[in-house]
C-alpha cells in the first residue's frame, strides 16, 4: 500500500467519531501511561519488601477479588449517579489508594490497601464502556472499542518500558506516579467528557431516569446476556493463560524471566500494529464467525505452547493467540452493548466486567493446580478444549441473533456538541436482549 493509501486508511479509521469520545480514549491512555501498580506489585513485594511469593500471590488475588466485588456496584453507580460520577469517584479513590499502598509496611496493610486499589481501578471500567455505547453511534462501536483497546495497549506498553526503570530507582516513585495520573484523568473527565447517561419521558413531560427499570435481577434473567458473560469468562480464562501459566511453564522449561519478556512483548507490539488495520478488515463482517474464529484463534494458540521448545516458537504461539485477542476484545465488547438496554447498561457492563474480573482470580489458581499435578502439557491442551468449547458456544447463542439494519441511534447519545438528548432509552442499534421485559418491536442495529 501507498503511503497515501496508508494516509488515507488511518484517517478513515480515526474520522466520525464524536469530540467526547476523544477525550475519553485520551483519559484511557493517560491512564494506561501511569500503570504501575498491576506490573510491579509482585515484584515490589518480594524483592523491595522481602515477602515471599506466596504472599506477593495472596496480594494479587485479593486486588483481583477486590476487582470482582466492584464490578457490579459500579454498574449500579453508573446508571443511578451516571457515567461522569462513576469515573470521578473510581478514579479518585484509586489515585488515593495507590498513593497510600506505598507507603504501607505491615503485610496485612498491605493486603487490604491492596483490595481497596482493586476494588477503585476497575470501578470505572463498566462507566467508560458505558460512556462509549451512549456517544458512540452503532455502526462505529467496534471501531471504537477497538481504538480504547489500542490505547491501553500502546499505554501498557510505553509504560512498562518506563515503569522498569523507575521501580530501579524507587518503588515508592511508581505509586505516586500512578496515583498523580490518575488524577489526570479525573481532571480530564470532569473538564472534558460530559454526562452522557440517557433520560426517558416520563408521561407527564418532565424527564426522569430509567435507572430503576432495569436491575441486576433483570441482567441475571436475561439468559442470552447471561450466556455470554459465561463465555467471556471462559475466553478471559484463556487469556489470562499468558501472564499466569505460560511464565511459569517457561520457567519450568528451564527459560529466563527475560526469555519470557521477550517472547510475551510480541503480544503488546503485535496489538499496537495490528489493532487499527484490522479493525478495519473486521468491522463490518459476521460477528458471529469473528467470535467463533477468534475463539478457536486462542484456544489452539495456546494448544500449541505444548510443542515450544524455544523462545521463538513460543513468540509464534503468542502470534496466533494475540490475533485473536485483536478480534475477539472489540466484538465481544460490541455484542455487549447490542444485548443491552440503554437504561441498564451500567448494569450489563458491570456483569460483563465482573467475568474479566473473575477470570483473572481464577487462572491463577486453574494454572498453578494443572502445571502441579498433571504438567503444563495439560494446561495448554486444557486452553484448547476451552476455546473449542467457546466456539461451539458462540454458535449457539447467535444462531438467532436480531438483524441488523443501520439505523441510527434512537436513545439518548452526546452529539458532537457535547448534548444529551432524552431518548427512548434503548438505542435502534441495540439488539433486543433475550429475557424478562425484552420489546419485541425495539430497533436493530448495524454490525458492531
Amino acid at each position: 500500500m501507498s503511503v497515501a493509501g496508508l494516509r488515507r486508511a488511518a484517517r478513515e479509521s480515526v474520522s466520525g467519531l464524536p469530540r467526547e469520545f476523544w477525550w475519553l480514549w485520551t483519559s484511557t491512555l493517560v491512564n494506561r501511561l501511569g500503570a504501575f501498580v498491576a506490573t510491579f506489585m509482585a515484584l515490589y513485594l518480594t524483592l523491595d519488601r522481602g515477602y515471599s511469593a506466596s504472599y506477593a500471590g495472596l496480594v494479587a488475588a485479593l486486588h483481583g477479588l477486590g476487582g470482582v466485588v466492584s464490578s457490579l456496584g459500579a454498574g449500579v453507580m453508573t446508571d443511578r449517579l451516571g457515567r461522569r460520577p462513576t469515573m470521578l469517584i473510581a478514579q479518585t479513590s484509586t489515585a488515593v489508594s495507590v498513593a497510600v499502598l506505598g507507603f504501607m509496611v505491615h503485610p496485612v496493610a498491605i493486603a487490604a490497601v491492596a483490595f481497596v486499589v482493586g476494588m477503585a481501578s476497575n470501578a470505572s471500567r463498566p462507566a467508560v464502556q458505558a460512556m462509549m455505547a451512549d456517544i458512540v453511534r452503532p455502526e462505529d462501536r467496534v471501531r471504537a472499542f477497538s481504538l480504547n483497546y489500542w490505547a491501553i495497549n500502546l499505554g501498557f506498553a510505553v509504560s512498562s518500558a518506563g515503569a522498569g526503570f523507575v521501580a530501579e530507582y524507587s518503588y515508592l516513585a511508581g505509586f505516586l506516579g500512578e496515583a498523580a495520573m490518575t488524577l489526570v484523568c479525573a481532571f480530564v473527565v470532569f473538564m472534558k467528557v460530559p454526562e452522557s447517561r440517557p433520560e426517558k419521558a416520563a408521561p407527564t413531560g418532565h424527564a426522569v431516569t430509567g435507572a430503576d427499570e432495569v436491575r441486576l435481577s433483570t441482567v441475571l434473567r436475561d439468559g442470552r446476556f447471561m450466556s455470554v458473560v459465561g463465555l467471556s469468562f471462559v475466553i478471559a480464562l484463556i487469556f489470562q493463560q499468558g501472564y499466569v501459566g505460560l511464565p511459569v511453564a517457561m520457567g519450568t522449561d528451564g527459560f529466563s524471566s527475560s526469555d519470557f519478556g521477550t517472547a510475551v512483548a510480541v503480544n503488546g507490539v503485535l496489538i499496537v500494529v495490528l489493532q487499527i488495520p484490522v479493525t478495519r478488515f473486521i468491522q463490518h463482517r459476521d460477528p458471529r464467525r469473528l467470535l467463533i474464529v477468534s475463539s478457536l484463534l486462542a484456544g489452539y494458540g495456546f494448544g500449541l505452547t505444548a510443542f515450544a521448545g524455544s523462545v521463538a516458537v513460543y513468540a509464534l504461539t503468542i502470534c496466533v493467540w494475540t490475533v485473536a485477542e485483536i478480534v475477539n476484545s472489540p466484538v465481544q465488547t460490541g455484542l455487549v452493548v447490542r444485548l443491552s438496554p440503554a437504561q441498564g447498561r451500567g448494569r450489563y457492563q458491570g456483569m460483563y466486567t465482573m467475568s474479566w474480573s473473575a477470570a483473572a482470580l481464577v487462572a491463577p489458581l486453574m494454572s498453578g493446580v494443572v502445571i502441579d499435578r498433571f504438567g503444563a502439557q495439560w494446561l495448554w491442551g486444557t486452553c484448547a478444549v476451552l476455546g473449542t468449547g467457546a466456539a461451539l458456544g458462540y454458535w449457539l447463542l447467535m444462531r438467532n441473533l436480531p438483524g441488523e439494519d443501520g439505523a441510527a441511534p434512537e436513545g439518548s447519545r452526546v452529539a458532537e456538541s457535547g448534548r444529551t438528548v432524552p431518548g427512548s432509552g434503548r438505542d435502534a442499534g441495540d439488539a433486543v436482549p433475550v429475557g424478562p421485559g425484552a420489546d419485541a418491536d425495539a430497533g436493530r442495529g448495524p454490525a458492531v
